[in-house]
């Protein structure tokens, strides 16, 4: 994965809305982040530990945003065309896709739907934080930009999955 400076990934569930028997919708939808406390790591047995509050995307320009895989490669939906729609809810950012329109969009559907990818990240880059020392935690206060959404092989954050 070619990870950019200056900007941070993250990692959180996704849910496909299909019902069992139904012909595929080809969304999906969940969280890309969470507004509960989670280990970023471990290091000579301290966990540190990463929270974002509620108001960190309150004016985050979330303007073009892309839904892509592992953070590289072929876009498979975004805002601008309105086939990735964000909002912020009282549990965190909250994803609804639809990966319908191209032929690489659905094959991605269907790696997400049998377990392929089972996990989300996604990448930002941080305007307001803080460092509890005491206990170890960063507290994200205001994401300035989101770059993207991204299905995720291997996630910083390994309690995420997905369920299609």
């Amino acid at each position: 994965m070619a990870i950019r400076e200056n900007r941070e990934y993250r990692n959180f569930p996704m849910v496909e809305t299909r019902k069992e028997g139904e012909e595929p919708s080809y969304k999906v939808e969940g969280y890309a982040s969470t507004f509960d406390e989670y280990v970023l790591f471990e290091s000579d047995g301290v966990e540190y530990k990463e929270r974002i509050v509620p108001e960190a995307f309150e004016d985050c320009d979330m303007t073009d945003v892309i839904f892509l895989k592992d953070h590289e490669g072929t876009v498979f939906a975004r805002t601008k065309n309105k086939t990735l729609e964000l909002s912020v809810d009282d549990k965190g950012l909250y994803t609804r896709t639809d990966l319908s329109k191209t032929a690489a969009a659905r094959q991605m559907f269907e790696e997400i739907e049998t377990g392929m990818y089972s996990q989300m990240s996604f990448a930002f880059t941080v305007d307001d934080e803080e460092y509890d020392e005491r206990s170890h935690t960063r507290i994200i206060r205001h994401i300035k930009k989101l770059y993207d959404v991204s299905a995720l092989s291997f996630p910083a954050n390994p309690n995420t999955d997905i369920d299609a």
